[in-house]
């Protein structure tokens, strides 16, 4: 967990452009992602995924941002403009929207993560950062940038790459990582078949996070090389990095806890099951990721909502809500609600059960529903007496989507309902 007092907020973090990769489709959602980009996914009951590199980068002293957008990208845009446009352009702040639009040729979108920096090159080199930070825009973390920054600058490095251990059966699912004892890479692959484990630890990988810290004219260097490659699929993890390692210096950072040592907390919710594993993390007496450290808050974009509101309280028909977490503008109206996270505007209607379930803004449960083990997406209306969660066979016949963990999705398009605009 960052602390106030250990963070490196200096000249290095305002002299570093920060860019947040957020066109990511995030297909693994599947219909949770099917208007919006994955950043624009809301995480935590009032968040949206993005807002977690966006807080990391104010909290860490970082005030120069660009948004890098591209698929469906509409609500991903609408939420930054209204929920981060509070920074001073006179002071030299910003977070600039920055979308796909073919400013090298008239018929290339981003084709990689390489490529989408290297599209914007010429708005890097009008900011003329001392350093430029990368960064992935799905991503469930906090982390004072203001660390590897210091570490970069202070080891010389031309390159510095965030990285985590992960379980070993895990780790083909990431970009893997060799490192000497000085902490220099020296093998990188990209979700490899094998990924080799860390020396003398056979069931752990070092994985890459997918944030880099650059020096200006390394970057420069290196993305014209590689848009100059014909047969480059232009992506860090695939082509920028196995291609540096042998002839420059890049080291690895080791996301740790400032206080503990131990293994920060980093969630990929990149699939419904992870999605809805960690929103109920949330509910936790203790969670892994703590929503109310006041020394590190998430900044976002929320509406001016009543309180939340628990009504009647007969012995068959009591609003009450139990080891959960409620947002503003709910209405728990004679229904219990169980280990379930409830995002704003969600009304929940007598003699309705809901456990273990996340709910996303603006949905309408109607009277003696019956749901768990399920994410209800943004704008349902479920019809009286629906029940959700205790049959998989029959949620998959009425169209649901039945993950391999058991977690049933509903969007409002399978209950034949118009998806809300704001998704």
């Amino acid at each position: 967990m960052p602390d106030a007092s250990l963070r490196f907020v200096s000249r290095l973090t305002r002299n570093t452009l920060a860019l947040i990769l957020a066109g990511g489709r995030g297909s693994r959602l599947h219909d949770l992602t099917k208007w919006r980009s994955k950043p624009a996914v809301p995480f935590g009951g009032k968040f949206r995924i993005v807002d977690f590199p966006l807080s990391n980068c104010i909290n860490s002293g970082i005030r120069r941002i660009g948004v890098l957008t591209q698929y469906k990208s509409h609500s991903l845009i609408l939420h930054i403009q209204k929920g981060w446009g509070f920074l001073r352009g006179e002071f030299g702040e910003f977070v600039e929207l920055w979308p796909a639009q073919q400013r090298i040729t008239e018929t290339s979108w981003y084709a990689g993560t390489a490529d989408a920096v290297f599209q914007n090159l010429d708005i890097i080199r009008a900011h003329n950062p001392d350093y430029i930070l990368i960064l992935a825009g799905d991503h469930i973390y906090k982390m004072d940038y203001g660390a590897m920054i210091a570490q970069h600058v202070e080891s010389g490095a031309d390159m510095t790459v965030g990285c985590l251990e992960v379980d070993l059966g895990k780790a083909r699912e990431f970009g893997v990582m060799s490192a000497d004892e000085d902490g220099r890479v020296r093998r990188f692959a990209e979700k490899p078949d094998q990924p080799d484990p860390i020396p003398g630890r056979p069931g752990v990988a070092l994985a890459s996070m997918g944030i880099y810290v650059f020096n200006r004219g390394f970057l420069y260097e290196q993305l014209i090389r590689d848009a100059d490659n014909p047969v480059s699929s232009h992506d860090f993890g695939k082509d920028i990095i196995p291609g540096v390692i042998e002839k420059y210096r890049v080291l690895a950072y080791p996301f740790r806890d400032v206080r503990s040592g131990e293994q920060a907390y980093w969630r990929d919710v990149g699939t419904v099951d992870a999605f809805w594993q960690a929103n109920l993390e949330l509910i936790g007496v203790t969670p892994p990721l703590n929503l109310y450290d006041a020394s590190w808050p998430i900044w976002t974009y929320q509406e001016q909502l009543p309180p939340a509101k628990f009504v009647f309280d007969d012995e068959d028909r009591r609003g009450m809500a139990v080891d959960s977490m409620v947002s503003g503008g709910c209405i728990i109206s004679g229904a219990v609600v169980r280990h379930s996270l409830l995002f704003s505007n969600v009304r929940v209607n007598s003699y309705s059960y809901v456990q273990d379930t996340v709910i996303l803004p603006d949905v309408d449960v109607g009277r003696n529903c019956k749901l768990r083990y399920a994410v209800i997406d943004r704008g349902c209306r479920l019809p009286e007496g629906l029940v959700i969660g205790h049959d998989s066979g029959q949620d998959r016949a009425r169209g649901f989507h039945v993950t391999d963990g058991g977690v049933t999705l509903v969007t409002p398009e399978m209950l034949h309902q118009e998806p809300s605009y704001v998704r």
